[in-house]
């Protein structure tokens, strides 16, 4: 019988748990659990506010070691995203509505709802047209078949949030639209119609025109922003408002929304680190150097030097 070398176990076994090691670390690095500030998430955002999370999400990658993806896509699909649970966190132009909450509350999770900004729709029209003003009673004349100064209006989508908030007002509703209303694809298309049509008028989320991407920036110079009279206005009123932060601020411009990070996970997870952080110091800063308007306005530090030259 031959003896047996124990040295030569102390070596195999020493490279099994080297290997069952090594193994052990790969699987942890690459499916790294998700806490508040690291790991990976999926959120599904309105497309219309798409461009300020998009510059949120990136500031807040930069120092933390995360990854959170973003989808984008019409307000009704952002929603449904969440309802059928292909999503934990949404992010809105609005809250859930009372039906959307009983869907959810069979899964006994108390959401965290975060507001962090204010952002406006805004009715653009072609740099070159006449008309630089727009009264929000014809533009509900037209979602209501009514006759109307305005001819046309064109939505970037049947399912968005700019088509929702108008029928809110006028009391009307998909299905019931008019020969006068017409839905495109996206934003861009919409600025597309509107650069080569001076007779239509264009309903937009603000947030697209004040951070236009690369294919968008050409197209957002060949529009205006049309000033808006609001329907609350005294009838000898005239003023007319454009969707800038003083006059979001003010209340005096008329279609404006309130923006929502909507988290349903339930756990301390990236969700909640990403709420901390849009809605914190420098989340707002963000926010308000884009043009919408921050939940705070963020502080500012002014430090008075004395001159030693004066007497």
């Amino acid at each position: 019988m031959k003896k047996r070398n124990p040295s030569l176990y102390k070596i195999v076994f020493v490279g099994v748990a080297v290997i069952a090691v090594a193994i052990c670390c790969t699987k942890k690095t690459g499916s790294q659990e998700e806490s508040v500030l690291s790991g990976e998430a999926t959120f599904y955002v309105d497309e219309s506010i798409f461009p300020i999370v998009e510059d949120v999400r990136d500031v807040f990658l930069s120092d933390y070691r995360a990854k959170i993806n973003l989808i984008a896509k019409p307000e009704s699909e952002v929603v449904n995203a969440l309802l059928s649970d292909k999503t934990k966190v949404v992010i809105l132009p609005r809250k859930l509505t009372v039906k959307e909450n009983e869907i959810l509350a069979s899964r006994h999770i108390n959401p965290k709802i975060t507001e962090f900004g204010t952002d406006a729709v805004a009715f653009i029209t072609h740099k070159n047209s006449k008309d630089t003003l727009a009264d929000l009673q014809e533009a509900i004349n037209v979602m209501q078949g009514k006759p109307s100064l305005m001819k046309k209006l064109v939505f970037e989508n049947p399912n968005s949030g700019t088509v929702s908030i108008m029928n809110n007002l006028a009391g009307t509703n998909t299905n019931s639209l008019h020969d006068n209303v017409y839905s495109m694809k996206s934003a861009e298309e919409v600025l597309k119609y509107i650069s080569g049509n001076p007779d239509a008028v264009g309903v937009v989320g603000i947030n697209i025109i004040l951070q236009p991407d690369a294919k968008c920036q050409e197209l957002v110079n060949n529009i205006k922003v049309m000033a808006v009279r609001n329907v609350k206005n005294q009838k000898n009123d005239s003023a007319y408002y454009k969707p800038n932060q003083s006059n979001i601020a003010l209340g005096l411009y008329p279609i404006t929304r309130k923006l929502y990070m909507l988290n349903f996970q339930g756990t301390a997870g990236l969700g909640m680190g990403f709420a901390s952080f849009i809605a914190g110091e420098r989340g707002q800063r963000i926010i308000l150097k884009s043009g919408l308007l921050p939940v705070r306005i963020p502080s500012r530090n002014i430090t008075i030097r004395k001159d030693i030259n004066t007497k």
